[in-house]
């Protein structure tokens, strides 16, 4: 892809994410009550599970998404608060299952629902999840958001298969890698800002630009995860964890392509029969800072920012536009 001179970004601030939720704060807190509501259960032990993810949820991006995508397209709306909850519903849905996928027992530094309740239940609940948010759209005649979210699940779920077909041959080009984290990750936070969008307007183009806008933010949002991976001065230790899981990230996928023939084949056998040993892992995590994959990583993710606010400054200003500019930077910023 055509890279473009960091240089020439907007300027980036530092912001804490409770300055960046102040122009909805209040929304915010109604909806955690509205989530709370919808996710109660008659059935005991699904109350209790319901209750524990609650209670371990996260930074509420993907809900932020939705509130200021609302008010960037006109204004929040009760549909919005739907859109936000479904929006919640099926994330959490996707990570419970995904967690039962892998084999992980921690999310977000608490036990995930398998290491808990078996896989067996897990399942079910993410199952439960899903079809609890198609009930939410449908009693709410909420169809346009229904068929949102309904694309972006099947984009998850292709892109999955897709990435661990290529897995298999650890044979990714970049153009691929893209189509795999726009499915995965972009999908969803684009499904997040026309749900929002979708909450408020009947505008097509509205909603399609916002859209846009969203996916441009889930590509940078990914490649920001990739550089986690192998760290740097501003992110910290290195994990090494998608190696081990023999996934093939953008930094990565750059140093294959530009490294010799002999040093290739060496990670790749290293990553298809040795990702369980920590020092070939290292090993392949230094090969990786001492190139130029980390820093190609960063512009490729400040080019998808800049796209992203460059299409965000044909909204005229106001407080919805600030805050997903502030949203933009924190998701290039973040350090986890």
């Amino acid at each position: 892809m055509r890279l473009i001179p960091i240089l020439h970004l907007l300027e980036v601030r530092t912001m804490d994410l409770k300055t960046i939720q102040a122009p909805i704060s209040r929304e915010l807190s109604e909806f955690e009550d509205y989530f709370k509501t919808t996710m109660r259960s008659q059935v005991s032990l699904l109350d209790r599970i319901m209750y524990y993810i609650a209670k371990r949820k996260g930074k509420q991006i993907r809900p932020m998404f939705v509130f200021f995508s609302a008010k960037l397209a006109r204004s929040i709306t009760p549909a919005t608060y739907t859109a936000a909850a479904l929006v919640e519903i099926v994330h959490t849905a996707t990570l419970v299952h995904d967690d039962v996928v892998d084999d992980s027992m921690k999310r977000r530094g608490f036990f995930s629902i398998n290491a808990l309740w078996k896989n067996k239940i897990a399942v079910l609940v993410g199952d439960y999840l899903l079809s609890k948010g198609m009930d939410i759209a449908l009693s709410e005649k909420q169809y346009g958001i229904l068929h949102v979210l309904n694309q972006a699940i099947k984009d998850l779920a292709e892109g999955e298969l897709l990435q661990i077909e290529k897995a298999r041959k650890l044979d990714i080009e970049e153009s691929i890698y893209y189509e795999i984290i726009r499915q995965k990750t972009a999908s969803l936070i684009a499904a997040s800002c026309a749900a929002g969008a979708t909450s408020s307007t009947q505008d097509e183009n509205t909603i399609a630009k916002i859209r846009q806008i969203g996916e441009w933010i889930g590509m940078a949002f990914q490649i920001k995860d990739d550089l986690f991976d192998f760290g740097d001065d501003a992110i910290g230790k290195p994990t090494g964890i998608d190696i081990k899981e023999k996934k093939l990230t953008l930094p990565l996928i750059y140093t294959l392509n530009h490294i010799d023939q002999d040093t290739k084949k060496k990670i790749i056998h290293t990553i298809r029969n040795e990702s369980d040993d920590r020092k070939k892992v290292k090993w392949v995590i230094d090969i990786v800072r001492q190139g130029e994959g980390l820093q190609y990583s960063t512009r490729v993710m400040n080019e998808y920012a800049q796209k992203a606010k460059n299409s965000l400054m044909d909204f005229p200003q106001s407080d919805a536009r600030e805050g997903l500019m502030n949203l933009i930077d924190f998701t290039i910023q973040r350090k986890n």
